[in-house]
């Protein structure tokens, strides 16, 4: 019998409320998913086939600033075979952040870890990721062989570009493509930036979170088919990869529909393209095939 086709999901969150708490999920409309959510829940959530493709491997993303919840992470990344790397979060602007890199990867499951993020959406500064201190951080993680996680709200591209073209050689994977007006306004600068961006070669993009993006109760996919042709268009398969962003998409349909919609958008791709999407280019960015599978 032959091994069934991989599906990555390169983008989720666990986290739990009694241990670690989450001041973001404070905000008015998070209620559905203001409770704990572990690996157990997504299984249960992600039963849904995807192109006749079962869940077989992910990439856990950091929530808060905290390198506490890193260890965390990257503990649980140990003990459940389905979590392939942790995108994790450390003080780029700290000058000692080389010396936590290494001690987070020394540390249990510190070879899950494949990137950082920091929730740059959330500062006002429009050069934040050009600051000196932030700049000498993103080096230490070039140097330890570290991509970087790009979250940012689509005004904020200039800074994003900016990065990409001084920082030729760190992998850059752009989270939720860039938070497009889904079905809201127009998308002609979000495209020209989509486009700018992804004319440095080391950049991917993540097909994650539109649906939240998008009018929780009434989107539809002609609201995402605009947002998915560009990004086609621009990164190519070969640099786009599928993420549900659960389970913040339960705010907006959850796995079973989010995957639905994903299977009807790959119907013009081919198998080829199709698999780039769903495993491919996530397995090539976080090096997944490094990581043991028991």
């Amino acid at each position: 019998m032959s091994e069934p086709l991989p599906l990555v999901d390169a983008h989720h969150h666990v986290w739990d409320l009694d241990r670690r708490p989450q001041p973001w999920l404070d905000e008015p409309g998070l209620e559905p998913i203001r409770r704990t959510h572990g690996m157990g829940d997504l299984r249960r959530a992600a039963d849904r086939p995807l192109a006749g493709r079962r869940l077989t491997r992910t990439v856990l993303v950091q929530c808060v600033t905290s390198v506490a919840e890193t260890r965390e992470l990257l503990a649980l990344a140990e003990r459940d075979p389905l979590v392939g790397a942790v995108v994790g979060w450390a003080d780029l602007t700290s000058p000692t952040v080389g010396d936590v890199l290494d001690e987070l990867r020394a540390g249990p499951g510190g070879g899950r870890l494949r990137a950082l993020r920091h929730l740059v959406q959330g500062e006002s500064d429009p050069q934040w990721l050009q600051r000196p201190a932030v700049e000498r951080g993103l080096r230490a993680v070039r140097e330890r062989g570290l991509g970087y996680d790009v979250l940012i709200r689509s005004h904020q591209f200039p800074q994003a570009v900016r990065l990409a073209r001084r920082f030729p050689d760190l992998p850059l994977v752009l989270d939720h493509a860039g938070k497009p007006p889904v079905g809201r306004s127009s998308l002609t600068e979000w495209t020209r930036q989509v486009r700018a961006l992804a004319d440095c070669p080391q950049v991917r993009c993540k097909v994650s979170g539109l649906i939240t993006e998008a009018d929780h109760r009434t989107w539809t996919l002609d609201d995402i088919r605009p947002v998915w042709d560009t990004l086609l268009a621009a990164f190519g398969p070969g640099r786009l990869m599928f993420g549900s962003d659960w389970p913040v998409c339960v705010l907006a349909g959850g796995w079973d529909r989010w995957a639905a919609a994903v299977e009807e958008l790959l119907h013009d791709c081919s198998a080829d393209e199709a698999g780039m999407i769903l495993a491919g280019a996530a397995t090539d960015f976080y090096r997944l095939k490094d990581a043991p599978c028991s």
